[in-house]
């Protein structure tokens, strides 16, 4: 089982700075949808390290299942099975969440994709609930690093509608969703941990 789980490099390197920003804003108990969870190394992560929380991990229809090894093996009582979501379905049918969280997804979507996110994310939160985004992004229309300059170059060869967000961007359709930006916080490697709250 070990051999055939997949790995992601760079959430075994994020997971531990993340808990410990995820743990100081989903303070309360609840359910939280993790968007994009891609191999499940920090669905585990969180919920094995913030037991007063439920995970619920989900990703693209063709891809939420990548994360079951990973679940299989921890046998967490506190993760749910992964759900298949696509964003930009007008009624994302989920079970009540308390939350929501996506780490390094808003450069690999369209940004019709994105706006469809924090759609779905609003019309499933309640009053003062956080939307969490991990990722390098934009400020001002300028890049905070060479390198995340150089990785959006990558980006756009691969797929023309791929790209690092800038934060204009962002607040303005977060505002257009009811959720306003309350961190904004830096991260390591050039990325940035955000959290909107639903108004």
């Amino acid at each position: 089982m070990v051999e055939r789980k997949p790995f992601s490099q760079a959430c075994e390197n994020n997971k531990q700075v993340i808990l410990e920003k995820l743990g100081a804003i989903f303070t309360g108990p609840g359910t939280v949808l993790e968007i994009g969870t891609g191999t499940g190394q920090h669905a585990v992560h969180f919920a094995l390290n913030l037991p007063h929380l439920r995970w619920q991990p989900s990703d693209h229809p063709s891809n939420y299942q990548l994360c079951e090894p990973w679940l299989q093996e921890a046998r967490l009582p506190n993760i749910n099975k992964p759900l298949a979501l696509d964003v930009s379905a007008s009624d994302w049918q989920l079970p009540p969440i308390n939350g929501a969280y996506s780490a390094n997804t808003a450069h690999i979507m369209s940004w019709q994709e994105v706006e469809a996110m924090f759609q779905g994310v609003s019309a499933n939160l309640q009053r003062g609930e956080a939307f969490c985004l991990y990722g390098p992004f934009n400020y001002n229309g300028r890049f905070t690093s060479a390198s995340n300059q150089q990785f959006d170059a990558s980006l756009r060869r691969q797929k023309p509608t791929m790209g690092i967000r800038d934060m204009d961007d962002l607040n303005q359709v977060g505002d257009l969703n009811d959720l306003v930006l309350e961190t904004d916080v830096e991260m390591p490697a050039n990325n940035r941990l955000l959290a909107w709250k639903r108004r």
